[in-house]
């Protein structure tokens, strides 16, 4: 039976629940529950969102960018960055930054 878009939508996305069930670990930021990297697709995701991730420390992305970067050779996700520094460019972070400096 072939599935439709509204299915296929709602199996990608998380619920509140299946989050809180996921070890601290599944998560690029698991202080913050955030960024949970338990298949490619969120892996990507986890890369695309990096600079909206706040209130995080540059010790907690270094962490976060080795979990990121550990998750995408398990899914077989290529990571085209050198460091999380150059997901900032151009990013809300990233140009709070060049501002204030």
């Amino acid at each position: 039976m072939p599935t439709t878009r509204s299915t296929q939508k709602r199996s990608r996305v998380l619920s509140a629940g299946q989050k809180n069930r996921m070890q601290r670990s599944t998560f690029a930021f698991p202080k913050e529950r955030k960024e949970p990297l338990n298949d490619a697709r969120h892996v990507r995701n986890a890369i695309a969102r990096f600079d909206q991730v706040g209130g995080v420390s540059d010790a907690e992305r270094d962490a976060a960018w080795r979990r990121i970067r550990a998750a995408a050779r398990k899914y077989g996700v290529e990571v085209s960055a050198r460091g999380w520094r150059q997901l900032m460019k151009g990013g809300r972070t990233g140009k709070s930054r060049s501002r204030s400096g």
